[in-house]
């Protein structure tokens, strides 16, 4: 099995995957006469049909047992799913490029700093959310309609991938 090296979230290295939400070096503009800094177009929420929404949740996530052995991805092919940390503490995240399955050699691991979010394009493999030591809170931003929006993918035994982030 494969270790997976985690890397540090950048926008340049999750680009394949969607889009880091975070003020740092973000394009902003004054808005309320001055008193509030506007952090414009951080991500774009994609849906398939005029007829889907974007909805906003709140996703409780509780912390799991690692090292990890990651044994699937899913995948959103109707809509773009974001995350954003409520209560700033840093998560995982593991990722694989578009396509009809994950390639286990192409998977790639993330931790946030705790200040970002993240974004994934429609359609990109990624793991169910991944907090590191404790339950955790997010705001969530996805898509609501009609249509099977979850593709989940099992990795056969020899493509299993390991997370091990205090290694």
């Amino acid at each position: 099995m494969r270790t997976l090296k985690i890397e540090p979230l950048t926008k340049e290295a999750f680009a394949p995957f969607g889009d880091v939400i975070e003020t740092d070096g973000s394009d902003h503009f004054m808005i309320n006469n001055g008193s509030t800094m506007r952090f414009h177009r951080l991500a774009t929420v994609e849906t398939a049909t005029p007829d889907d929404k974007a909805i906003i949740s709140i996703f409780r996530a509780d912390a799991l047992d690692m090292p990890l052995t990651v044994r699937m991805l899913e995948r959103h092919p109707l809509g773009s799913q974001a995350f954003i940390p409520l209560l700033g503490n840093p998560f995982l995240i593991v990722v694989a490029p578009l396509g009809d399955v994950p390639v286990s050699g192409l998977v790639r691991a993330f931790v946030t700093n705790g200040r970002q979010g993240i974004n994934y394009h429609r359609g990109v493999w990624h793991h169910p959310v991944l907090t590191i030591e404790k339950r955790d809170d997010f705001l969530v931003v996805d898509r609501s309609g009609t249509g099977n929006n979850c593709d989940e993918h099992f990795f056969k035994e020899d493509e299993l991938l390991i997370l091990a982030p205090h290694q």
